[in-house]
């Protein structure tokens, strides 16, 4: 039932996101304030970002050196700098890099903004923490906005995720991934794991109907 609700219900929701950000938006977590920006990923009608910006308030994360993988607008790692991080934040889309670069000096904030698909542009950086709230549906994007959704058919993006991964990690680190019940996550899971990692879940949350789940990855 729950999945024929979702069908009906989710060409409403893209048309919505599209008409709502034809300009930008204002969107605000406590003391935050960032303007999201046209083609980039909208915090507006989903809950993970403000379920990561929860999970991320109770993280000893001072001084440590933290990255969001894929930032869209970028609250997230804003927060994180303003508890003290070193922060790097990524993004394929350039306009939600510029847009960020803005948001960072009205909050305050000062951030490494890298434009690199995935860890391509990292330079072999190890970090502590790596934040991701990845695109989870199986369709190859057909536009810089869709990255921030669509995956790939073959579910490309979890497969040069967990392939280049560990490189980027110690045993130390903490990689905390977000992702809905709506998505395969047996799929994704299975992919790590043939990249030799593992899920272990930290969080779960419900939130109108829909579960959504944190889960830290983490080397076999």
């Amino acid at each position: 039932m729950r999945q024929l609700i979702k069908k009906i219900i989710d060409p409403f929701l893209k048309t919505g996101n599209k008409i709502y950000l034809k300009k930008p938006r204002l969107y605000s977590y406590k003391t935050i304030s960032v303007w999201v920006v046209p083609t980039v990923f909208t915090p507006f009608l989903t809950f993970s970002t403000k379920i990561l910006l929860e999970f991320i308030e109770d993280l000893p994360i001072k001084n440590k050196r933290f990255l969001e993988l894929g930032c869209g607008c970028g609250v997230i790692s804003i927060l994180a700098a303003k508890k003290g991080a070193v922060v790097t934040a990524t993004d394929i889309n350039q306009i939600a890099l510029d847009a960020l670069e803005k948001n960072a000096v009205k909050n305050g904030v000062v951030l490494d903004i890298i434009s690199s698909d995935l860890f391509q542009n990292l330079n072999g950086k190890i970090f502590d923490y790596i934040i991701i709230n990845p695109p989870y549906y199986p369709k190859n994007p057909a536009s810089i906005a869709e990255n921030a959704w669509f995956c790939g058919e073959n579910f490309d993006y979890f497969e040069g995720l967990f392939s280049q991964l560990p490189k980027f990690t110690n045993e130390n680190t903490v990689v905390a991934m977000i992702l809905s019940e709506d998505c395969a996550i047996e799929n994704i899971k299975a992919i790590a794991l043939k990249n030799g990692m593992a899920f272990e879940l930290l969080l779960e949350k419900k939130v109108f109907a829909e579960r959504n789940f944190i889960f830290s990855i983490k080397r076999l």
